[in-house]
């Protein structure tokens, strides 16, 4: 009788953690490459500024630092973990950059406007107008109602027209010559420069009223110029998003067209519409070359559009920075509170937006 010996287990060798000879780069090491490029370029940038006599070169400091590590980082990559990976990181690295670098004007602009304009926001700013105001004091009210009247007119004309040019485009003209043209004519209208809209409104306006002519009401219809194609091109899409099968179920109940879209497409797309419309509010909110030749600027309270000429925010940053007065200081400072006031105003058509978008969103899930 012969006893069997059985061969020994194989034993699981203890996992070990990525170094530069296991084919992969730890975790830390792009993160120690980019503070290496920083300090390293940093010194040198300091000693030649230190013998140029010159201030330190930010901007070209962090340039030249970022290429820097995309070189070491592809190099290093390359010798431990392959090409592949390599052009990889490197990959990951220039759209970083292209993030970071598109950041810059974004965090500048906002920086600067809150820093300028945060200083002279007042209750006085808030409450009153620059009638009869020559230097310091005065306010933004005029100014604030003014772009309130003028885009919610322009928002009541141009929000009925894009939807139902876009309902009919999707849902009735298919493969039809006028959808065509109008598509042509919207896609021609996306691309007109303001100044053109807002001669368009004051030429109407100017056959039945005479030249010279400036109302609130103007400026509407050369913000709902601009504000339809933007419209149509969003419903558009949001309709398109809808599926058939929607469409097709309701005709199969003896539902009839029209009632199919307005109960059964127009709710399911209502959260991406409300976004577009919204997006196209805050698009035109901030123009200044048609209102100047539209709405015109006063320093006066003016709540109706059919009579007289109309302050708005955007013109009134113009007017205060290039009509400076005495003092000068008193004049900027309403421009960059001005400029910030609009800013707010349209971050939080933005929020709105967004908020009644997950509102109406439909719900998925159980």
């Amino acid at each position: 009788m012969t006893a069997t010996i059985s061969p020994p287990r194989p034993t699981t060798p203890p996992a070990r953690s990525a170094s530069l000879t296991t084919g992969r780069l730890p975790k830390w090491a792009p993160w120690a490459l980019l503070a290496g490029s920083i300090a390293i370029v940093g010194v040198i940038f300091a000693v030649l500024a230190a013998a140029s006599g010159a201030g330190l070169n930010v901007p070209g400091w962090l340039i030249l630092s970022a290429l820097v590590y995309l070189v070491l980082i592809t190099v290093i990559s390359t010798i431990v973990e392959g090409r592949r990976k390599a052009v990889d990181r490197l990959v990951t690295g220039v759209v970083t950059l292209a993030f970071l670098i598109a950041m810059v004007p974004l965090v500048s602009v906002a920086f600067t406007v809150v820093t300028l304009g945060a200083p002279s926001w007042s209750g006085e700013f808030f409450s009153s107008s620059m009638r009869n105001v020559v230097g310091e004091g005065g306010g933004a009210l005029h100014a604030i109602v003014g772009t309130v009247l003028i885009t919610l007119a322009a928002a009541v004309i141009s929000i009925p027209i894009g939807i139902f040019t876009a309902i009919y485009l999707i849902e009735y003209g298919q493969n039809n010559r006028l959808a065509r043209g109008i598509t042509f004519l919207v896609d021609v209208m996306t691309g007109i420069p303001s100044i053109v809209a807002g001669l368009f409104a004051y030429a109407l306006f100017a056959l039945f009223l005479g030249p010279g002519i400036r109302l609130g009401i103007m400026g509407s219809i050369a913000l709902a110029v601009l504000m339809i194609p933007v419209v149509v091109r969003s419903t558009e899409e949001m309709l398109r998003l809808v599926p058939n099968e929607l469409r097709e179920a309701s005709y199969a109940l003896g539902v009839p067209k029209w009632l199919t879209i307005a109960k059964v497409v127009l709710p399911t797309a209502i959260a991406g519409i409300t976004t577009g419309v919204m997006l196209s509010i805050s698009r035109v909110i901030g123009e200044t070359a048609p209102l100047l030749i539209t709405a015109g600027f006063t320093a006066s309270m003016n709540y109706d559009l059919f009579d007289g000429r109309m302050q708005t925010l955007p013109v009134f940053t113009y007017t205060q920075y290039m009509n400076q007065g005495i003092p000068a200081e008193a004049f900027i400072g309403r421009a960059w509170a001005s400029a910030l006031t609009l800013i707010v105003i349209v971050m939080l058509l933005n929020l709105v937006a967004r908020s009644i978008a997950k509102f109406f969103a439909p719900k998925t899930g159980r």
